[in-house]
């Protein structure tokens, strides 16, 4: 039986109804595979998941990477939990770029959704490439771009405690990351061409932080702009898979004092290739650093279903 998938809009993002993803045929899933690589963002209404079923349909896309400095929720394989009593992602990101080789899909699903606000809004960043003047994209397919986790998406909230706050630093840069990555990246599946930036892309390379601002924060309102996004109000159970290679996202924070919990998977990804077809670099703690896998995905637990 065909899927039945609705866009939002004609840049980014669709909505999948009618459909349980534990119960999809390897044929709804090719399906629905194709869907996120056309869409980039599909929304799932309602599933009201467990943790293990969010992890075996992650599974399905691929080995399911974790967080390399956060910690994983408690009897979880690899799930990140974001509770607003704790962090906001309240700034344009993709997830966890400060590595080589970042996830390639995120799935988040709703847990406790406020009353009203708490949206999360994506950004196509393929379109904000295509759409480019030719001179900007003959500079941004030369550049490459600093990421690091000095600053992270899952940042303590500005009223809370200076001890929550420095605890919470103290865990994120237990370990310090630092990747080079193209500005451009071209996507392994479609060859569509990408910007790669997000508030992890802290410096051009090779120029001052000066000009690096001025630059990253170019490109960035390409991609932002309102005609390249697509917004999501969640209800609890609501779960949201987007391609992560070619994609940047918001939590916007507008829901006063109400909680917001949201409970991520994330699907091991490839290390980007530039337009002229380098390589992303790891820089620190080593050339070496990648993206752990959880336990299970190290021992080679293959998708589930």
């Amino acid at each position: 039986m065909s899927l039945s998938i609705q866009p939002i809009t004609g840049r980014i993002g669709a909505t999948v109804k009618g459909v349980r993803v534990t119960d999809l045929s390897d044929a709804q899933f090719a399906e629905l595979y194709q869907a996120l690589l056309k869409h980039k963002a599909l929304f799932f209404p309602e599933q009201h998941l467990s943790d293990a079923e969010q992890e075996a349909f992650g599974r399905r896309f691929g080995d399911l990477s974790v967080h390399p400095t956060a910690h994983t929720a408690a009897n979880t394989a690899g799930i990140l939990e974001v509770d607003s009593e704790r962090s906001r992602a309240n700034s344009w990101h993709a997830d966890i770029t400060f590595l080589a080789d970042y996830p390639k899909i995120t799935l988040l699903r709703g847990e406790v959704v406020p009353e009203f606000g708490g949206d999360t809004v994506f950004a196509n960043a393929v379109t904000a490439y295509d759409e480019l003047p030719a001179p900007l994209k003959q500079l941004a397919d030369s550049l490459w771009a600093r990421h690091t986790n000095v600053y992270d998406y899952a940042s303590p909230k500005e009223l809370a405690g200076v001890e929550q706050h420095l605890r919470f630093r103290e865990d994120f840069t237990s370990v310090y990351y630092e990747t080079e990555h193209p500005l451009v990246r071209v996507h392994p599946e479609t060859g569509e061409k990408a910007l790669l930036l997000g508030h992890f892309a802290q410096k051009i390379v090779g120029l001052s932080s000066r000009d690096s601002r001025t630059l990253l924060e170019l490109f960035q309102a390409h991609i932002v702009k309102l005609e390249n996004i697509v917004r999501w109000r969640w209800s609890k159970g609501d779960l949201a898979v987007w391609d992560n290679r070619v994609t940047q996202h918001i939590a916007v924070d507008d829901y006063g004092n109400a909680r917001r919990v949201v409970r991520r998977t994330t699907v091991h990804g490839e290390i980007p290739v530039s337009v002229s077809g380098e390589t992303s670099r790891a820089i620190k703690p080593s050339p070496e650093a990648r993206s752990p896998l959880t336990d299970a995905d190290k021992l080679g637990l293959k998708k589930a279903g």
